[in-house]
Protein backbone atom coordinates (compact mmCIF):
# COMPACT_ATOMS: atom_id res chain seq x y z
CA UNK A 1 0.00 0.00 0.00
CA UNK A 2 2.80 2.36 0.86
CA UNK A 3 4.47 1.50 -2.45
CA UNK A 4 1.29 2.33 -4.35
CA UNK A 5 0.99 5.71 -2.61
CA UNK A 6 4.63 6.39 -3.31
CA UNK A 7 4.08 5.57 -6.98
CA UNK A 8 1.10 7.92 -7.16
CA UNK A 9 3.12 10.67 -5.46
CA UNK A 10 6.02 10.18 -7.84
CA UNK A 11 3.75 10.23 -10.88
CA UNK A 12 1.98 13.39 -9.68
CA UNK A 13 5.33 15.01 -9.03
CA UNK A 14 6.52 14.22 -12.54
CA UNK A 15 3.28 15.55 -14.05
CA UNK A 16 3.54 18.68 -11.95
CA UNK A 17 7.14 19.24 -12.90
CA UNK A 18 6.36 18.62 -16.54
CA UNK A 19 3.49 21.11 -16.45
CA UNK A 20 5.65 23.78 -14.86
CA UNK A 21 8.45 23.19 -17.35
CA UNK A 22 6.02 23.39 -20.26
CA UNK A 23 4.46 26.54 -18.82
CA UNK A 24 7.85 28.14 -18.23
CA UNK A 25 9.09 27.10 -21.68
CA UNK A 26 5.97 28.49 -23.31
CA UNK A 27 6.41 31.78 -21.47
CA UNK A 28 10.04 32.03 -22.58
CA UNK A 29 9.11 31.26 -26.19
CA UNK A 30 6.29 33.83 -26.11
CA UNK A 31 8.60 36.54 -24.73
CA UNK A 32 11.23 35.66 -27.32
CA UNK A 33 8.67 35.86 -30.12
CA UNK A 34 7.37 39.18 -28.78
CA UNK A 35 10.91 40.54 -28.56
CA UNK A 36 11.70 39.48 -32.12
CA UNK A 37 8.47 41.10 -33.30
CA UNK A 38 9.45 44.37 -31.63
CA UNK A 39 12.93 44.26 -33.14
CA UNK A 40 11.48 43.59 -36.59
CA UNK A 41 9.06 46.49 -36.29
CA UNK A 42 11.86 48.73 -35.02
CA UNK A 43 14.13 47.93 -37.96
CA UNK A 44 11.35 48.55 -40.48
CA UNK A 45 10.36 51.86 -38.88
CA UNK A 46 6.94 50.56 -37.87
CA UNK A 47 7.47 50.25 -34.11
CA UNK A 48 5.04 52.43 -32.12
CA UNK A 49 6.24 53.89 -28.80
CA UNK A 50 5.44 52.07 -25.54
CA UNK A 51 1.75 52.38 -24.71
CA UNK A 52 2.02 54.58 -21.62
CA UNK A 53 -1.43 56.03 -22.32
CA UNK A 54 -2.59 53.66 -25.06
CA UNK A 55 -3.09 56.74 -27.25
CA UNK A 56 -0.59 56.80 -30.10
CA UNK A 57 -0.30 60.57 -30.39
CA UNK A 58 0.19 60.97 -26.62
CA UNK A 59 2.77 58.19 -26.47
CA UNK A 60 4.58 59.53 -29.52
CA UNK A 61 4.79 62.96 -27.88
CA UNK A 62 6.48 61.35 -24.86
CA UNK A 63 8.81 59.65 -27.31
CA UNK A 64 9.65 63.03 -28.86
CA UNK A 65 10.30 64.68 -25.51
CA UNK A 66 12.65 61.82 -24.66
CA UNK A 67 14.62 62.03 -27.92
CA UNK A 68 14.52 65.83 -28.39
CA UNK A 69 14.65 67.55 -24.99
CA UNK A 70 14.21 71.32 -24.93
CA UNK A 71 17.06 72.67 -22.83
CA UNK A 72 16.07 75.12 -20.08
CA UNK A 73 12.74 76.26 -21.52
CA UNK A 74 11.27 79.45 -20.09
CA UNK A 75 7.83 79.20 -21.74
CA UNK A 76 5.51 76.19 -21.64
CA UNK A 77 2.54 75.62 -23.94
CA UNK A 78 -0.12 73.24 -22.59
CA UNK A 79 -3.53 72.06 -23.75
CA UNK A 80 -5.00 69.59 -26.19
CA UNK A 81 -4.49 69.29 -29.94
CA UNK A 82 -5.34 72.96 -30.56
CA UNK A 83 -2.36 73.93 -28.40
CA UNK A 84 -0.16 71.27 -30.00
CA UNK A 85 -1.05 72.20 -33.59
CA UNK A 86 -1.67 75.96 -33.38
CA UNK A 87 1.47 77.35 -31.72
CA UNK A 88 4.52 77.97 -33.90
CA UNK A 89 7.53 78.30 -31.60
CA UNK A 90 9.47 80.16 -34.28
CA UNK A 91 6.91 82.97 -34.19
CA UNK A 92 7.31 83.26 -30.42
CA UNK A 93 11.08 83.39 -30.72
CA UNK A 94 10.87 85.92 -33.54
CA UNK A 95 8.98 88.27 -31.22
CA UNK A 96 11.23 87.53 -28.24
CA UNK A 97 14.61 86.20 -29.42
CA UNK A 98 15.74 85.18 -25.94
CA UNK A 99 12.66 83.02 -25.33
CA UNK A 100 12.97 79.22 -25.26
CA UNK A 101 9.48 77.78 -25.79
CA UNK A 102 8.48 74.18 -25.13
CA UNK A 103 5.25 72.79 -26.52
CA UNK A 104 3.98 70.40 -23.84
CA UNK A 105 0.50 69.99 -25.33
CA UNK A 106 -0.88 66.52 -26.07
CA UNK A 107 -3.72 65.58 -28.38
CA UNK A 108 -7.14 64.50 -27.19
CA UNK A 109 -6.95 65.84 -23.65
CA UNK A 110 -9.71 67.32 -21.54
CA UNK A 111 -8.84 70.37 -19.44
CA UNK A 112 -8.21 68.37 -16.26
CA UNK A 113 -5.77 66.17 -18.15
CA UNK A 114 -3.97 69.14 -19.68
CA UNK A 115 -3.50 70.51 -16.16
CA UNK A 116 -2.15 67.12 -15.03
CA UNK A 117 0.42 67.16 -17.82
CA UNK A 118 1.21 70.82 -17.12
CA UNK A 119 1.88 70.08 -13.46
CA UNK A 120 4.18 67.20 -14.41
CA UNK A 121 6.22 69.36 -16.78
CA UNK A 122 6.36 72.29 -14.36
CA UNK A 123 7.74 69.95 -11.69
CA UNK A 124 10.43 68.73 -14.09
CA UNK A 125 11.27 72.06 -15.78
CA UNK A 126 12.09 74.63 -13.06
CA UNK A 127 13.27 77.24 -15.59
CA UNK A 128 9.73 77.80 -16.92
CA UNK A 129 8.50 81.26 -15.99
CA UNK A 130 5.50 81.59 -18.31
CA UNK A 131 2.70 79.15 -19.21
CA UNK A 132 0.36 79.48 -22.19
CA UNK A 133 -2.77 77.31 -22.26
CA UNK A 134 -4.66 77.22 -25.55
CA UNK A 135 -8.22 76.00 -25.08
CA UNK A 136 -11.47 75.29 -26.91
CA UNK A 137 -14.96 74.43 -25.58
CA UNK A 138 -14.57 70.73 -26.39
CA UNK A 139 -11.85 70.52 -23.72
CA UNK A 140 -14.25 71.72 -21.03
CA UNK A 141 -17.21 69.42 -21.66
CA UNK A 142 -16.47 66.02 -20.15
CA UNK A 143 -13.75 66.07 -17.49
CA UNK A 144 -15.98 64.02 -15.18
CA UNK A 145 -15.71 60.96 -17.43
CA UNK A 146 -11.91 60.74 -17.69
CA UNK A 147 -9.19 60.39 -15.03
CA UNK A 148 -6.82 63.29 -14.52
CA UNK A 149 -3.79 61.07 -15.00
CA UNK A 150 -2.98 60.66 -18.68
CA UNK A 151 -0.05 58.38 -17.85
CA UNK A 152 1.93 57.21 -14.86
CA UNK A 153 4.20 60.09 -13.86
CA UNK A 154 6.91 57.87 -12.40
CA UNK A 155 7.18 55.85 -15.60
CA UNK A 156 7.08 59.00 -17.74
CA UNK A 157 9.84 60.51 -15.60
CA UNK A 158 12.03 57.45 -16.02
CA UNK A 159 11.37 57.18 -19.75
CA UNK A 160 11.54 60.85 -20.78
CA UNK A 161 13.99 62.37 -18.32
CA UNK A 162 16.09 59.44 -17.09
CA UNK A 163 16.31 57.76 -20.51
CA UNK A 164 15.35 54.36 -19.09
CA UNK A 165 15.44 51.47 -21.56
CA UNK A 166 12.24 51.43 -23.58
CA UNK A 167 11.97 47.65 -23.98
CA UNK A 168 10.61 46.77 -20.51
CA UNK A 169 7.74 49.22 -21.04
CA UNK A 170 6.47 47.19 -23.98
CA UNK A 171 5.99 44.32 -21.54
CA UNK A 172 4.63 46.43 -18.68
CA UNK A 173 2.15 48.13 -21.00
CA UNK A 174 1.41 45.05 -23.08
CA UNK A 175 -1.37 45.96 -25.52
CA UNK A 176 -1.18 43.65 -28.55
CA UNK A 177 -4.28 44.94 -30.33
CA UNK A 178 -3.21 48.59 -30.27
CA UNK A 179 0.38 47.57 -31.05
CA UNK A 180 -0.73 45.92 -34.28
CA UNK A 181 -3.13 48.74 -35.16
CA UNK A 182 -0.53 51.45 -34.54
CA UNK A 183 2.22 49.52 -36.33
CA UNK A 184 0.12 49.72 -39.50
CA UNK A 185 -0.02 53.53 -39.45
CA UNK A 186 2.82 54.99 -37.40
CA UNK A 187 5.41 55.06 -40.18
CA UNK A 188 3.16 57.11 -42.45
CA UNK A 189 2.22 59.40 -39.59
CA UNK A 190 5.85 60.04 -38.67
CA UNK A 191 6.76 60.82 -42.26
CA UNK A 192 3.82 63.18 -42.67
CA UNK A 193 2.24 61.04 -45.41
CA UNK A 194 -0.89 60.83 -43.27
CA UNK A 195 -2.43 64.19 -44.14
CA UNK A 196 -4.95 64.45 -41.31
CA UNK A 197 -3.14 62.78 -38.44
CA UNK A 198 0.60 63.42 -38.86
CA UNK A 199 2.98 62.78 -35.99
CA UNK A 200 5.57 65.30 -37.14
CA UNK A 201 7.07 67.65 -34.55
CA UNK A 202 8.96 70.90 -34.83
CA UNK A 203 12.00 71.53 -32.65
CA UNK A 204 9.81 72.86 -29.82
CA UNK A 205 7.38 69.92 -29.76
CA UNK A 206 4.63 71.54 -31.81
CA UNK A 207 2.70 69.47 -34.35
CA UNK A 208 2.10 71.40 -37.60
CA UNK A 209 -1.01 70.42 -39.56
CA UNK A 210 0.45 71.43 -42.90
CA UNK A 211 -2.16 70.89 -45.60
CA UNK A 212 -4.02 73.01 -48.13
CA UNK A 213 -7.07 70.75 -47.98
CA UNK A 214 -10.06 70.77 -45.66
CA UNK A 215 -12.40 68.11 -44.35
CA UNK A 216 -15.88 68.16 -42.84
CA UNK A 217 -16.40 69.97 -39.54
CA UNK A 218 -15.83 66.65 -37.75
CA UNK A 219 -16.81 68.07 -34.35
CA UNK A 220 -20.44 68.49 -33.39
CA UNK A 221 -22.02 70.33 -30.51
CA UNK A 222 -20.08 69.60 -27.32
CA UNK A 223 -21.64 68.22 -24.18
CA UNK A 224 -22.66 70.60 -21.42
CA UNK A 225 -19.77 72.50 -19.90
CA UNK A 226 -18.33 70.67 -16.90
CA UNK A 227 -17.42 72.52 -13.69
CA UNK A 228 -14.67 69.95 -13.05
CA UNK A 229 -12.83 71.26 -16.09
CA UNK A 230 -12.97 74.84 -14.88
CA UNK A 231 -11.92 73.78 -11.38
CA UNK A 232 -8.79 72.26 -12.94
CA UNK A 233 -8.09 75.52 -14.78
CA UNK A 234 -8.46 77.40 -11.51
CA UNK A 235 -5.97 75.11 -9.74
CA UNK A 236 -3.41 75.78 -12.44
CA UNK A 237 -3.95 79.54 -12.16
CA UNK A 238 -3.55 79.36 -8.38
CA UNK A 239 -0.38 77.30 -8.58
CA UNK A 240 1.25 79.66 -11.04
CA UNK A 241 0.19 82.62 -8.93
CA UNK A 242 1.87 81.11 -5.85
CA UNK A 243 5.04 80.40 -7.80
CA UNK A 244 5.15 83.86 -9.40
CA UNK A 245 4.92 82.41 -12.90
CA UNK A 246 2.82 84.15 -15.54
CA UNK A 247 -0.28 82.44 -16.93
CA UNK A 248 -1.82 83.31 -20.29
CA UNK A 249 -5.00 81.52 -21.39
CA UNK A 250 -6.09 81.68 -25.03
CA UNK A 251 -9.42 80.61 -26.48
CA UNK A 252 -8.59 79.36 -29.96
CA UNK A 253 -10.50 80.48 -33.07
CA UNK A 254 -13.43 78.28 -34.15
CA UNK A 255 -14.78 77.62 -37.62
CA UNK A 256 -17.48 80.20 -38.47
CA UNK A 257 -19.74 77.48 -39.91
CA UNK A 258 -19.48 75.50 -36.66
CA UNK A 259 -20.55 78.56 -34.69
CA UNK A 260 -23.47 79.36 -36.97
CA UNK A 261 -24.66 75.76 -36.90
CA UNK A 262 -24.22 74.86 -33.23
CA UNK A 263 -24.30 78.23 -31.45
CA UNK A 264 -26.25 80.61 -33.70
CA UNK A 265 -27.11 83.05 -30.93
CA UNK A 266 -23.64 82.90 -29.34
CA UNK A 267 -25.00 81.94 -25.92
CA UNK A 268 -22.89 78.80 -25.52
CA UNK A 269 -19.61 80.53 -26.30
CA UNK A 270 -20.57 83.48 -24.10
CA UNK A 271 -21.16 81.04 -21.25
CA UNK A 272 -17.82 79.38 -21.95
CA UNK A 273 -16.05 82.74 -21.96
CA UNK A 274 -17.68 83.71 -18.68
CA UNK A 275 -16.71 80.44 -16.99
CA UNK A 276 -13.09 80.83 -18.09
CA UNK A 277 -12.87 84.33 -16.65
CA UNK A 278 -14.50 83.23 -13.41
CA UNK A 279 -12.02 80.37 -13.08
CA UNK A 280 -9.10 82.76 -13.40
CA UNK A 281 -10.51 85.32 -10.97
CA UNK A 282 -8.23 86.02 -8.03
CA UNK A 283 -5.08 85.42 -10.03
CA UNK A 284 -3.04 87.66 -12.29
CA UNK A 285 -3.67 85.39 -15.27
CA UNK A 286 -4.38 87.07 -18.60
CA UNK A 287 -7.06 85.81 -20.96
CA UNK A 288 -7.30 86.41 -24.69
CA UNK A 289 -10.42 85.34 -26.56
CA UNK A 290 -8.83 84.91 -29.96
CA UNK A 291 -12.04 83.43 -31.33
CA UNK A 292 -13.87 86.74 -30.94
CA UNK A 293 -10.96 89.12 -31.50
CA UNK A 294 -8.97 87.52 -34.33
CA UNK A 295 -10.25 87.43 -37.88
CA UNK A 296 -10.17 83.80 -39.01
CA UNK A 297 -12.15 82.99 -42.18
CA UNK A 298 -13.39 79.49 -43.00
CA UNK A 299 -10.44 79.00 -45.36
CA UNK A 300 -8.09 79.01 -42.34
CA UNK A 301 -9.57 75.78 -40.97
CA UNK A 302 -9.20 72.12 -41.81
CA UNK A 303 -12.16 71.20 -39.56
CA UNK A 304 -14.25 72.85 -36.84
CA UNK A 305 -11.39 73.61 -34.46
CA UNK A 306 -8.04 72.99 -36.18
CA UNK A 307 -6.16 75.63 -38.14
CA UNK A 308 -3.98 74.74 -41.09
CA UNK A 309 -0.32 75.59 -40.47
CA UNK A 310 -0.27 78.81 -42.50
CA UNK A 311 -3.16 80.12 -40.39
CA UNK A 312 -1.60 78.76 -37.20
CA UNK A 313 1.51 80.80 -37.94
CA UNK A 314 -0.57 83.97 -38.22
CA UNK A 315 -2.37 83.04 -35.00
CA UNK A 316 1.02 82.47 -33.31
CA UNK A 317 2.29 85.85 -34.48
CA UNK A 318 -0.76 87.53 -32.93
CA UNK A 319 -0.29 85.46 -29.78
CA UNK A 320 3.35 86.50 -29.54
CA UNK A 321 2.43 90.19 -29.81
CA UNK A 322 0.04 89.88 -26.89
CA UNK A 323 2.23 87.54 -24.92
CA UNK A 324 5.18 89.89 -25.01
CA UNK A 325 2.98 92.99 -24.56
CA UNK A 326 3.33 94.60 -27.98
CA UNK A 327 -0.48 94.42 -27.81
CA UNK A 328 -1.41 94.56 -24.11
CA UNK A 329 -3.89 92.06 -22.68
CA UNK A 330 -5.26 92.95 -19.23
CA UNK A 331 -5.31 90.36 -16.48
CA UNK A 332 -8.69 88.78 -15.87
CA UNK A 333 -8.82 90.32 -12.40
CA UNK A 334 -8.28 93.84 -13.78
CA UNK A 335 -10.78 93.24 -16.56
CA UNK A 336 -13.43 92.10 -14.10
CA UNK A 337 -12.79 95.10 -11.86
CA UNK A 338 -13.08 97.43 -14.85
CA UNK A 339 -16.39 95.81 -15.74
CA UNK A 340 -17.70 96.45 -12.24
CA UNK A 341 -16.77 100.08 -12.52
Amino acid sequence: MDGENSLHTSTASRIGSGYLLALFGGLICSLAAFGLTLLGLDRSGNLPPPAFSNSLCVDEKLNFLRDHPVESPDLLVIGSSVAWRHVDGDELVRNSPTSIPMNGAFCGLFANQSVYVGNWLLDREPTIRRVVMVIDPQDFAGCWKVPDSVFNRDDADAYVYDKASRWPYYVRYFAPVSLVRNALTVRGQRSGENEWDPLVFDQYGGGPLDTDNSRRLLYGKPDALDHNCFDALSTMANRLQREARKFFVVSTPLHPEWKSRYDPDGSFLAQFDSHVKRSLKGSEAAYWNADSELETPASDFVDAIHLRWSAAQRFSAALAERLYMSVPVPSVENELMAGQD
